[in-house]
C-alpha cells in the first residue's frame, strides 16, 4: 500500500496510460485512503457506499487528472463532492419524512461540517488545504508539507493564519 502523493501520482499516470495492474493498485490504495477520509465525516454504516460512489466517480473522471497537479487534492475534491451529495440526499429524504422529528446528533454533526466547509471556502486555498489536512484529516505537518508542496514551516504558518482568520470570521457572525 502506497498512500503517499508521489506513489499515488505514479499509479494514476500509469493508469491513464492503460496499465491495468497500476489501476488495480491505485483503486486499492484509494479505497484505503477514502475509508480514512470518510471515517471522520460520516457514520460507519455509510462509508462503504460512499467509497464505492467516489471510486466510480474517479473512474469516470480518470482522464481529467493533470499529471502536473497533485493527485491527493484531486481525489479529495471528488470525495468531498460525493460526500456533500450524500448529505443533500439524506437531508432531502429527511424533509420528505417526519418534519416534526427532533434533530439527532448525526444531523447536528452534518450541519456543523457544512458550516466548517463554508468557512473554509472563505480562506485562501493554501490555508484551507493545510488546516484540512492537519486539523481535520489528522495528517502530520510533514505529510501535509509533501501534499501541499510547501515547506513544513509554511504549512505551520498557513495553519496559524488560517485559524486566526477563521476565529475572526466566527466572532464577526
Amino acid at each position: 500500500m502506497s498512500l503517499d502523493e508521489s506513489s499515488l501520482a505514479r499509479l494514476m499516470a500509469a493508469s491513464q496510460r492503460g496499465d491495468r495492474a497500476a489501476y488495480r493498485a491505485l483503486l486499492g490504495d484509494c479505497r484505503k485512503w477514502l475509508e480514512r477520509y470518510f471515517a471522520r465525516r460520516i457514520a460507519p454504516h455509510h462509508i462503504d457506499d460512499l467509497v464505492q460512489d467516489t471510486l466510480a466517480s474517479m473512474h469516470r473522471k480518470l482522464a481529467t487528472w493533470d499529471n502536473r497537479r497533485p493527485f491527493l487534492p484531486w481525489i479529495a475534491a471528488i470525495a468531498r463532492y460525493r460526500w456533500i451529495d450524500m448529505l443533500r440526499r439524506q437531508r432531502d429524504e429527511a424533509e420528505l419524512g417526519d418534519n416534526d422529528a427532533a434533530v439527532g446528533a448525526e444531523d447536528e454533526s452534518v450541519h456543523a461540517r457544512l458550516s466548517i466547509d463554508h468557512l473554509m471556502t472563505l480562506l485562501p486555498p493554501k490555508q484551507a488545504q493545510a488546516i484540512t489536512l492537519v486539523k481535520i484529516e489528522g495528517a502530520s505537518i510533514a505529510e501535509a508539507s509533501k501534499i501541499c508542496g510547501q515547506s513544513e514551516s509554511l504549512v505551520k504558518v498557513n495553519i496559524h493564519r488560517g485559524l486566526k482568520k477563521l476565529a475572526s470570521l466566527i466572532e464577526s457572525e
